[in-house]
């Protein structure tokens, strides 16, 4: 009966091929609209972590001032709070996160320095975030125990420097200092970049700088402030340094601290232990509160609001602008379906039931929907190309996957049956002794 209905469908699509494309081309404009928002959006709010981030948190204690904070801690630690929590080892793993600017060169290849971020972190970086290598590996805790002179660094800054060769073994130059290159990242694009993710619910919107790319040059937490002192930026002062830039032992914060629990007992016993940290360092005077936090990677996103303000206005907007376009699918099909009442009048004479002439049009309604989707796909395609060439930092990730292309036809067949369910009933409901006396 399906295939029959189908036949029926093509030939009343074809009797009237202006009204059949004005029908697809309001279902593929209003469905490329959406879709081309709504692909973004995926690619904006995913896990970045997928099956890891329930394991994943971020740890928070505050060493400010008394009423210098409102109920929750500082988005980072300080340096003494940051080694403390770091050389407690409480954690299946754990990762100490700053960065710094810094210029870049490699000596023998002759090539200009470059100004480039810098990404000070500890051994656990890697496998607690399942970075890929392309050549070599991490450096190990005992490389971080001695501040080794050693660094990873991008496929994108091994391509500049080196061609794309195995630059492992090779001397890289970092500010007035030499470091050996013992890995190189391989395709490596968490979307958001989620362990540089904070402040994120004070900037107003403006969050599109969590999905740039990974940092150019990774190095041992230590190494790095042996080679850059001076050049650390803080994330939120309650006094001034000493001299600008040396944040060792002033009143900033400006570390992140990242740790790998296992399973719900781990992490209950770590927020304990983040209780009896803040506790004891009040009895010492040296904090005035005793506010932490322990947030799993999502749960610390979605604090922060990684989603950029404009996106999520323009999801909004591309779906109204979907609803319009179906209002106005719901009234050609209306026109469409009432101007065939002699031929479903024949048919209910000849024995069709409502229901008969019901599903004939829904069928015909999701053609319409199929071939709209069509068109969706196509101007969806357009739409992510226009993504991609606009000046922002996640232009790049705007690609449409396997699920997102599913979704696309789902979407088109489920608007079009949807805009094609009432004139389907009006038409099902056509007396056909009424119409058979106008034939």
């Amino acid at each position: 009966m399906f295939t029959y209905y189908l036949t029926l469908a093509l030939r009343s699509l074809k009797r009237n091929p202006v009204l059949t494309g004005l029908m697809v081309l309001a279902i593929a404009v209003g469905i490329g609209a959406s879709m081309t928002t709504l692909t973004v959006m995926h690619l904006l709010s995913g896990d970045p972590l997928p099956g890891r981030s329930a394991q994943i948190y971020y740890a928070q204690v505050d060493a400010s001032p008394k009423n210098y904070t409102h109920g929750e801690p500082l988005d980072m630690l300080d340096y003494r709070s940051a080694m403390d929590l770091w050389n407690a080892h409480r954690a299946d793993r754990q990762a100490l996160i700053t960065d710094s600017p810094i210029k870049v060169r490699a000596p023998e290849t002759g090539q200009p320095p470059l100004m480039i971020t810098l990404l000070s972190t500890t051994s656990d970086f890697f496998p607690m975030f399942e970075v890929p290598f392309r050549y070599g590996s991490g450096w190990t805790p005992q490389d971080d125990a001695r501040h080794a002179r050693v660094a990873v660094i991008s496929s994108d800054l091994n391509d500049k420097l080196f061609h794309g060769e195995n630059s492992v073994g090779r001397i890289l130059r970092l500010k007035n200092s030499d470091v050996r290159i013992v890995g190189v990242l391989g395709n490596w694009r968490p979307s958001p970049l989620f362990y540089d993710v904070a402040g994120g619910r004070y900037a107003n919107g403006d969050t599109a700088g969590f999905y740039g790319k990974p940092e150019d040059v990774m190095t041992p937490f230590d190494t790095a402030l042996d080679i850059n002192d001076g050049n650390f930026q803080q994330f939120t002062c309650w006094g001034m340094p000493k001299e600008p830039g040396y944040l060792r032992d002033s009143p900033c914060v400006w570390i992140g601290l990242w740790v790998q629990l296992n399973d719900a007992a781990k992490a209950a016993a770590y927020r304990e232990f983040l209780d009896h940290y803040a506790q004891e360092q009040k009895v010492l005077g040296r904090f005035a509160n005793t506010d932490t936090r322990l947030l799993s990677l999502m749960q610390w996103l979605d604090l922060n609001g990684v989603v950029p303000g404009d996106v999520k206005l323009q999801t909004w907007l591309a779906f109204a602008f979907l609803a319009i376009c179906l209002f106005n699918t719901v009234g050609l099909l209306l026109a469409k379906f009432l101007r065939r009442g002699g031929e479903i009048g024949v048919r209910r004479a000849l024995g069709a039931s409502k229901r008969a002439i019901f599903a004939q049009c829904l069928v015909e309604a999701g053609l319409i929907g199929l071939l709209g989707g069509v068109g969706g796909w196509l101007l969806t395609l357009i739409g992510l190309w226009l993504v991609r060439a606009q000046p922002v930092a996640y232009a790049d990730l705007a690609h449409l996957d396997a699920g997102m292309f599913a979704l696309t036809f789902t979407l088109s067949v489920a608007v079009s049956l949807l805009a094609g369910a009432l004139p389907a009933l009006r038409a099902s409901r056509i007396p056909p002794a009424l119409q058979l006396k106008t034939l």
